[in-house]
């Protein structure tokens, strides 16, 4: 079904006869006498356009104009003037109608200018709907994790979110910095301008610099036209520079002054560029030790480190790890058009006991092979060979290491079971036995 129309009018038979019409286009159409009953309608159906008349028993169709688009954004009104009351139908599109139409003055206009103004109705939709999908999915409830190391953090994140204050990410690598970093600026008043992410490893200095500060026409060869810097681009928003350590010390006193003048230079200008963006910025590294290796200007990191959060390794909130697995294999086994599996004690076992160098981004790449590897349940043999050598994830039980070996050699097999008897150098009778006796049939 298309999209709903409401007709507000108090001429019953000019009401019936635009129903007529709008209906057979195929919308779904409602219909009011006055003001009154035509907001009582919008307060219990979602419609996409409303035509209303201008002269109403109850109401001045320019003041309902400006209440409808103030209480319901997303409906678009097209209003209906008589002969020799134009002047109404301008005033109320600068209250936010979409159009004004002249009763009976061209009919053949009426479809044409509905279809566009349910057409502008449905793109305001589908944006409000994408820009609520954007915000859930960075909002701090998607932060997984109940230990008290990251509620520690979420709690101070939530805190700082609601200021204009610069803030600091520490933590190792895959820890989620960014992810804070957007969700912050969720949480923020910036939240519906850009948030814009950089990372500063990524670039040499020189090219840095030209996509951070953008550059004139003619200030190094293959410069042939302005352009702007991912700054200006940020601007009334969010930047987040990502591995801010690894910054050439000469950008850091141009990114220094735009943290004290909120002011900066294009590459080859000569006028300052002004802008009013927030600044938030990761490390993995420890910048004051930086500082002092002569790394790191100390001015800079102390602009920087206003407010400064340090996230907490995966190592140290082994608690959460578990949460994290069952959300990676859903989000896994939903992209490969698996069904969501079960996941062994012994596999989230190993898991809590291996060490994270990697972090929680580690941790999604081996639970991604793992959802390859495994049908319906993730089992140790879907583990990567080395969490069995580990020293913190070594199996001491006899019977457990066989059965864990028999597992990664059936895996290998591809589930043959005749060709694992084989690779085990055992009879295919044994194999069977030792499948019942381990509850792996």
């Amino acid at each position: 079904m298309k999209a709903t129309v409401l007709i507000i009018d108090d001429e019953a038979k000019l009401r019936g006869l635009m129903s007529r019409i709008i209906s057979l286009e195929g919308y779904h159409v409602l219909e009011a006498g006055d003001g009154k009953a035509g907001l009582k309608i919008l307060e219990r159906e979602p419609v996409s356009v409303v035509l209303s008349d201008v002269k109403l028993p109850d109401a001045n169709g320019v003041e309902l104009t400006q209440t409808i688009r103030l209480k319901y954004p997303l409906t678009e009104v097209i209003v209906l003037t008589a002969f020799g009351t134009i002047a109404d139908g301008v005033k109320a599109i600068q209250n936010g109608a979409f159009d004004y139409l002249t009763k009976g003055d061209d009919d053949e206009k009426i479809i044409p200018l509905l279809n566009k103004a349910v057409e502008k109705a449905q793109l305001r939709s589908r944006i409000q709907k994408l820009e609520r999908k954007i915000s859930e999915k960075f909002s701090f409830n998607n932060i997984l994790g109940s230990s008290n190391a990251i509620l520690e953090v979420k709690a101070l994140a939530q805190k700082v979110a609601q200021t204009d204050t610069t803030v600091l990410l520490m933590g190792e690598t895959g820890t989620g910095k960014e992810v804070f970093a957007q969700s912050i600026h969720e949480a923020s008043i910036h939240r519906a301008k850009p948030f814009v992410a950089v990372n500063c490893s990524a670039f040499g200095k020189e090219i840095l610099e030209s996509e951070l500060f953008g550059h004139k026409a003619g200030a190094f060869t293959g410069a042939i036209k302005d352009k702007r810097g991912l700054l200006e681009e940020a601007d009334e928003g969010t930047i987040f520079l990502d591995e801010i350590g690894e910054m050439n010390i000469d950008l850091q006193a141009k990114l220094l002054r735009v943290l004290e003048t909120s002011e900066f230079y294009k590459v080859g200008d000569t006028k300052p560029t002004k802008v009013n963006v927030r600044i938030i910025a990761a490390s993995n590294r420890n910048l004051l030790e930086e500082t002092k290796n002569r790394n790191f200007r100390l001015d800079l990191f102390y602009r920087l480190s206003v407010f400064q959060i340090r996230l907490p390794s995966l190592n140290e909130r082994a608690e959460d790890i578990e949460a994290y697995a069952f959300h990676f294999a859903r989000i896994f086994a939903e992209k490969m058009n698996k069904p969501v599996p079960k996941i062994d004690k012994e596999f989230l076992d190993m898991l809590k006991r291996h060490n994270w160098t990697g972090n929680i981004r580690e941790l999604k790449n081996v639970i991604e092979r793992a959802v390859i590897l495994s049908d319906e349940t993730l089992n140790p043999a879907s583990l990567p060979f080395d969490f069995a050598s580990e020293g913190s994830c070594f199996v001491f039980d006899l019977a457990q290491a066989e059965k864990l070996h028999i597992q990664r050699i059936l895996q290998y097999a591809k589930g043959n079971k005749a060709e694992a008897a084989r690779l085990l150098n055992i009879a295919l009778a044994t194999l069977y036995r030792k499948l019942k006796d381990y509850g792996l049939e």
